[in-house]
């Protein structure tokens, strides 16, 4: 009798389910876990489903599952869940489970931990090694093997030894107990606002059901705090609870929140964490342990046994696209894995999306107002500064009127923040002599000069060399300008402006790990700064409490990039930064340095005129057809020549089906046009927003002309990014 036969999907890039014979004996079900051969190795892999009609005829080719991994199975949900966002994105499936079992050759139970206690007497021969760990462990308690090494100075040959003697027995180290958090640990001493805006969302998570609420409220109003009221409804009811957040930077204070609110802190999930440690947190997810699980965009795919609630913090931020292997947006495939799971959804900002901001017009998404900050703390006063009556002296980049403001903060011991969204020193350096410029190799950019690590970078493909001492052009020496400022550059300006302040520079690049990050930002916290000199990384979820000025040294950055939401993105992002001040104490006030105070985002911010920037930002998208009214996808042809991905971007067009709907425009040459030497053009999709567009690409690319050689075809549905 032939063997029962399962189609298994294999976290690979590839879309179809592989057939596999089941072993006598082994009981599998659809979301089991198991390891199958693939060609010549052995993969992790998912039981999608029963496959009741194998060809009798190649029953004898299939191979056999070799093995059951002991870990939970992947449920019903999630594997929906997982196929959605396969077939939306245009994603191989294997590249979306993926998502969902990284852990390789670390799943499954987890290998018991070695500790070692003090139990007989010294040895015969002793050494100074020795003598530090029996010190060590003189107080008889249990201590991790590696642990006792690393503390006593000594290598593990010397713990091995000490056990071969007696002295020493090693034990099973226990496993540490995840600490259930409590939700009647600290009750919050909530605002008239605050208290109806909890008990909406903890009367929606008390429904089952699928819903998604806006928590809009204003920098300082306390939305963390009130979301985690629907958090406590959530633990009291069993069930599991996701917060996304954008950064893993953000995470530190976070934490330090939540553990004073639920006396615990939650499970984390980002890519810092050790491979073991993600395993460990993996296991305890999939088996429910773990109620509050925090992370970045990927823990939207992990296996949660009972998951009751997703937030989604800071839902505007740029980070929650995925831009690499199957791209996603985080935000809407939240919402999306609610409505699958039927549970609710929270979204919270105080600059939503546009895109967010309509579904809360129309009445889709619930909205949940914070229009005040907690504490009775008001909003910061904001000023332009119009750099064409008002710059600063040539060479410099911080107007006299900011410098002078800054000053007075810093002589009131209050903190103050410059921010420039730009990395590095400066963004260009060019010979005086004879105007070379230095450029990226395999990339169309140009190269940042680095001072604190003396490189010049490309902040594309991360191509650097040392900054030169002559042109290689034309062999002039010392005659390198660096053009334009970044972070670094206005670190400097500013210890010369205020030589007695303290002054700390916040940059991504800058940042060698999470834990010196969240160190150097409780410095700040702590008042041990007095100027901050930061990027964006400065702009999100932070709570400085003796800041009260900002100073954005260049607010028109972001606004001539050719990108459809560049008005969107820079509004937000300067009325976040400038929501970092006056938020405990004192009075925020903030200060945009710009060439267009007459542009509506400066004139909104100023007028402090939240609704008349998403009025017109809205009614442009609108007359546009552009998302939310629309829908685009981009498509990117990639070669290592120039007429490899013209003429190919060429072909696609032409086999393009004809849809009155659509439009597709191009090939056309990608704003930045080499990346890592690769030669991209770009094929831009538009659509009525009742259009499938991801089912009119399906059936495109079924019938357009196929990559092969160095050509590649990336495909964006929604796209964020325009370069």
């Amino acid at each position: 009798m032939a063997r029962r036969v399962v189609d298994v999907l294999v976290p690979v890039a590839l879309n179809q389910t592989y057939s596999y014979r089941v072993p006598d004996g082994l009981d599998l079900a659809p979301g089991d876990v198991v390891s199958v051969p693939l060609g010549a190795r052995e993969v992790l892999a998912v039981v999608w489903a029963d496959n009741a009609n194998p060809d009798p005829r190649l029953h004898n080719r299939l191979k056999d599952i070799d093995e059951k991994i002991d870990v939970p199975p992947l449920r019903e949900e999630l594997r929906s869940f997982v196929d959605w966002v396969a077939s939306y994105t245009l994603s191989a499936r294997g590249m979306v489970l993926r998502m969902t079992l990284r852990m390789g050759e670390h799943l499954g139970p987890e290998r018991a931990r070695l500790g070692v206690r003090l139990v007989g007497p010294p040895p015969q021969r002793m050494t100074s090694a020795r003598n530090r760990v029996i010190g060590l462990l003189s107080d008889g308690l249990l201590h991790g093997k590696s642990d006792a090494a690393r503390e006593a100075g000594v290598s593990a040959s010397v713990i091995d030894g000490l056990v071969d003697e007696g002295t020493l027995a090693i034990e099973d180290m226990p496993r540490e107990k995840i600490v259930a958090p409590d939700p009647s640990f600290a009750t919050p001493d909530f605002s008239p606002d605050q208290e109806t805006a909890a008990a909406t969302l903890q009367d929606m998570c008390a429904k089952d059901g699928f819903n998604v609420a806006l928590l809009d409220g204003v920098t300082g109003s306390g939305k963390t705090e009130v979301y985690f009221e629907a958090v406590a409804e959530i633990i009291r009811r069993g069930k599991q609870a996701l917060i996304l957040m954008p950064e893993i930077a953000l995470t530190g204070q976070f934490l330090d929140r939540f553990a004073k609110r639920f006396g615990t802190r939650p499970l984390e999930w980002h890519s810092e964490l050790t491979p073991r440690t993600r395993a460990r947190n993996w296991a305890a997810i999939a088996a429910g342990e773990a109620q509050i699980v925090v992370g970045a965009r990927s823990a939207l795919f992990l296996p949660y046994v009972n998951l009751g609630l997703i937030v989604v913090d800071e839902e505007h931020d740029q980070a929650y696209k995925q831009s690499d292997g199957a791209h996603y947006h985080a935000r809407d495939m939240a919402v999306v894995r609610g409505h699958i799971a039927k549970i609710p959804v929270i979204l919270s900002s105080a600059t939503p999306s546009v895109e967010t901001e309509v579904n809360a017009r129309k009445g889709r998404y619930t909205r949940v107002s914070l229009p005040a900050r907690f504490g009775g703390q008001v909003m910061p006063h904001i000023e332009a500064i119009d750099l064409r009556r008002e710059g600063p002296q040539r060479g410099k980049f911080i107007s006299p009127r900011l410098a002078e403001e800054i000053n007075i903060a810093v002589e009131r011991k209050e903190q103050a923040l410059l921010f420039l969204n730009r990395r590095g020193y400066a963004p260009l350096t060019l010979c005086r002599a004879c105007g070379h410029r230095f450029s990226c190799n395999i990339c169309d950019a140009w190269l940042v000069d680095h001072r604190f690590r003396q490189r010049l970078v490309c902040h594309h493909c991360g191509f650097s060399m040392p900054r030169p001492h002559q042109c290689p052009q034309c062999g002039a020496e010392e005659s390198l300008a660096a053009i334009g400022p970044g972070v670094e550059r206005l670190q400097e300006e500013a210890a010369a402006l205020f030589p007695e302040a303290r002054t700390m520079v916040l940059s991504s690049d800058l940042v060698t790990s999470i834990e010196t990050m969240r160190s150097e930002l409780n410095e700040i916290a702590e008042g041990r700064v007095d100027i901050i000199i930061g990027t964006q990384l400065v702009a999100k979820g932070h709570n400085f409490p003796r800041l009260n000025l900002v100073g954005v040294v260049d607010a028109d950055l972001g606004l001539g990039n050719g990108d459809p939401r560049a008005a969107e993105r820079t509004f937000q992002l300067l009325n976040q930064v400038i929501g970092r001040a006056g938020r405990e104490k004192g009075y925020g006030v903030g200060y945009l340095q710009t060439h267009q105070p007459e542009h509506p985002v400066m004139k909104a911010l100023v007028a402090n005129d939240r609704k008349a920037f998403y009025d017109s930002e809205i009614e442009a998208r609108e007359r546009a057809l552009y998302p939310p009214f629309g829908r685009l996808a981009s498509l990117i042809v990639s070669a290592g020549d120039r007429p490899s991905a013209e003429g190919f971007g060429r072909k696609l067009v032409s086999a393009a089906p004809h849809d009155e709907r659509v439009q597709v425009l191009g090939p056309a040459e990608a704003p930045l046009a080499v990346i890592k030497g690769r030669y991209r053009f770009r094929v831009l999709v538009k659509s009525a927003r009742n259009v499938d567009l991801s089912d009119y690409l399906r059936r495109w690319l079924a019938d357009a002309p196929k990559t092969k050689g160095n050509l590649n075809l990336e495909v964006d549905v929604d796209p964020q990014s325009f370069l």
